[in-house]
């Protein structure tokens, strides 16, 4: 398993990330709200971390979702995954999305996604006339199969 190296500022209160077993592939993130927040079914919400990162080049940090807090509550991440680049030095804030039935609050502390740094590789985009043929073709969603 690889590492790589990533500063974290964190603004007090906050949590930096943790990985609770040693085969994790994801770091969990918390919350750090002032008061809080309370989203209905369907309601969204940008959450703050208080978390900022100086990513090296040629890396990047996936935020996804933590998988019990969807399979329990309906709670996800909206944008999933979103990516955190290398050169962004803003705060890590989380949107949230409540697609449960029941009210969902989020305190300070929680674990709200978990995040994933991965290598990028930058494509070398040309322009064509033409591209090759595939079976597949130009058919997409779902026409596969089931």
């Amino acid at each position: 398993m690889g590492e790589v190296s990533i500063k974290v500022k964190a603004l007090e209160g906050a949590a930096i990330p943790e990985y609770k077993t040693t085969g994790a592939a994801g770091a969990d993130i918390c919350a750090l709200v002032g008061s809080p927040v309370e989203l209905k079914p369907g309601d969204k919400a940008l959450i703050g971390t208080g978390l900022f990162f100086a990513i090296p080049d040629g890396y990047e940090i996936q935020v996804r979702p933590r998988s019990g807090l969807a399979a329990k509550n309906g709670v996800t991440v909206l944008n999933t995954p979103g990516t955190i680049d290398s050169d962004y030095r803003g705060e890590l804030k989380v949107i949230l999305v409540n697609l449960g039935k029941e009210n969902f609050t989020v305190n300070k502390g929680d674990r709200i996604a978990q995040i994933v740094v991965a290598p990028v590789t930058r494509g070398l985009f040309e322009t064509a006339e033409s591209l090759d043929e595939t079976e597949r073709g130009s058919g997409g969603f779902g026409s596969t199969g089931k």
